[in-house]
């Protein structure tokens, strides 16, 4: 087992060209002997975090609501994942903790109790948060074969990339982060 690298991002290189992986950047959450788990952080949903707390019915008043819509339907909801798309989880950044929070590498949380949502929709959650729905999942050396086999490039996540590039620009800035650009890259597996 390859190990450190749970709070890293996964960046897919050119060989992922087709299916769900194409272009994204992971933030890989647990990676352990029983296998990985990681969210992908660049593909939009068409959805806003605002009809996500409306739908769950979270405003207690309608002033909560009018706030909440002005300051959050701008912002998108991410599709994590191909397994179990329903299911939420909220990045944010260290300075609180909910009722099911774990820790992601050194900077970041990982909160998927339903309290968060709620001091969201009141304006008392994290100042800075991703909403994603669904994850990526690995067997047991599955991500190891995949990252032998140049399918990934690893990076470490910073607070500026993670919450403030847009997602059509994450996987150039992931990639510029460790010294690469498109072009530098190819889809073949290396042969001397």
């Amino acid at each position: 087992m390859i190990d450190d690298i749970a709070g890293k991002l996964l960046i897919a290189t050119p060989s992922l060209r087709e299916g769900f992986f194409h272009d994204s950047v992971v933030l890989l959450c647990q990676h352990d002997d029983e296998g990985s788990m990681g969210l992908v952080l660049n593909k939009p949903q068409p959805i806003n975090v605002f009809e996500v707390l409306d739908d769950m019915a979270l405003f207690e008043t309608e002033r909560q609501k009018g706030i909440a819509q002005m300051k959050f339907e701008d912002q998108i909801v991410y599709e994590a994942g191909p397994v179990d798309e329903y299911r939420g989880f909220v990045l944010h950044e260290l300075d609180k903790t909910y009722d099911s929070t774990m820790r992601v590498g050194a900077d970041f949380n990982l909160t998927t109790s339903k309290d968060v949502l709620e001091l969201i929709a009141a304006g008392k959650g994290p100042k800075q948060f991703l909403l994603l729905l669904g994850y990526a999942g690995w067997e047991a050396g599955q991500l190891e074969d995949e990252l032998m086999g140049n399918d990934w490039l690893l990076a470490n996540p910073t607070k500026d990339m993670l919450f403030g590039t847009s997602p059509e620009l994450m996987w150039a800035a992931a990639a510029r982060s460790i010294g690469f650009e498109r072009s530098q890259l190819s889809s073949q597996i290396g042969h001397a």
